[in-house]
């Protein structure tokens, strides 16, 4: 899913607001969410640091993925060390976030695969206990069915 971020510096109302855009539909972004903070609040954050600053932006409705927080924090900040600049787009693709995360991941080194098959014989071993083995066959069965053993091999030859 493709996502657009557009951050609004609103110097008028002494505001910042975030709009969070989604692409739902092939090519048209819609509207998922608009979140407004006090500037006051976001200035204090950003003094604090990058991390207070996440901490801040993130919302019950607004919560980005982690690499997307930090881009749209820099951008927040970049927005209030500039006086000219009052809006900032920030566009995301989620395939990207999946292919970083999947690099990113640790591998865990596989097996060779002879010391896999060991342990596959190992499992696959007949480990069972020899009491099983020494067990009479079932002496009586209770079963209203009845084989008999003439007719299986009598067939009508003639038709």
């Amino acid at each position: 899913m493709k996502q657009k971020y557009t951050i609004i510096k609103d110097k008028k109302n002494k505001q910042l607001i975030i709009r969070e855009f989604a692409e739902l539909d092939k090519e048209i972004l819609s509207l998922l969410c608009e979140e407004t903070y006090e500037q006051k609040m976001i200035v204090a954050a950003i003094k604090s640091g990058q991390e207070n600053l996440i901490s801040a932006l993130r919302t019950n409705n607004l919560y980005p993925p982690g690499i997307y927080a930090e881009k749209i924090a820099d951008a927040v900040i970049e927005l209030y060390a500039t006086r000219a600049k009052e809006s900032e787009d920030l566009f995301f693709d989620d395939l990207e976030l999946l292919a970083r995360a999947d690099k990113s991941k640790p591998r865990v080194a596989e097996k060779p695969v002879e010391e896999q098959d060991e342990e596959m014989d190992e499992l696959l071993e007949d480990d069972f206990e020899s009491d099983y083995e020494d067990k009479d066959q079932l002496k009586k069965l209770n079963s209203s069915l009845k084989v008999a053993d003439d007719e299986y091999g009598d067939t009508n030859e003639e038709s």
